[in-house]
């Protein structure tokens, strides 16, 4: 199990039955918004494994009148930065770019070839995936926390750490990015899109 390293260290005043209970109910929640984030099973596995590593080691500072999800994607969403960071990878590929044949420079992993297939089959279709890779890495969070995971404008201003305003700015600009993926490189499904999204 994913605790038991830490719950050795049983000095640390922590409810382990309440927070594996919160754990296991928002697994799927968090993976699904680690694979949208990262766009790979693998780096999602990883990115939700050291997610829970930190909000076990931060629990305590968990207010239990506040939906534990929201919490939780705060906690993935910094999470996935320090990681890009700590790669060093930030991807800020512009929609625009294409490769030396005209075609996109965006690499995607076989999705039906991971385990987790069934997982994310439904979840988003392949062109919005990509279009959401494409994506400035603050707007596709702000667009999937607000969009995919339906959360209120406030509630993701606080998950990431900003204002109102410029949650409402980045929600704006990804839908624009997100829009003209989508009718440039998908126009037979999305081309008839205009200024819907």
């Amino acid at each position: 199990m994913l605790f038991s390293a830490v719950k050795e260290r049983q000095n640390t005043g922590i409810d382990h039955a309440r927070f594996e209970q919160l754990m296991r109910s928002s697994n799927k929640q968090a993976y699904s918004l680690a694979y949208r984030l990262t766009g790979n099973a693998t780096d999602a596995e990883d990115l939700v494994q050291e997610s829970f590593l930190r909000a076990f080691r931060f629990f305590k500072k968990y207010d239990p009148s506040l939906p534990f999800s929201s919490w939780l994607y705060r906690i993935v969403t910094n999470t996935h930065i320090d990681l890009v960071r700590r790669k060093g990878r930030l991807k800020t590929t512009s929609l625009e770019s294409n490769g030396h044949d005209g075609s996109p420079t965006w690499d995607l992993p076989d999705a039906t070839a991971a385990a987790d297939h069934n997982m994310t089959q439904g979840a988003l279709e392949e062109p919005v995936q990509q279009a959401l890779n494409a994506m400035t890495v603050e707007f596709r969070m702000a667009v999937l926390l607000a969009d995919v995971e339906g959360l209120a404008y406030e509630e993701v201003a606080e998950i990431m750490g900003t204002s109102v305003g410029t949650v409402r700015s980045r929600i704006h600009r990804g839908r624009k990015q997100l829009r003209a993926h989508l009718v440039k490189n998908a126009p037979e499904t999305y081309g008839g899109l205009g200024d819907e999204l």
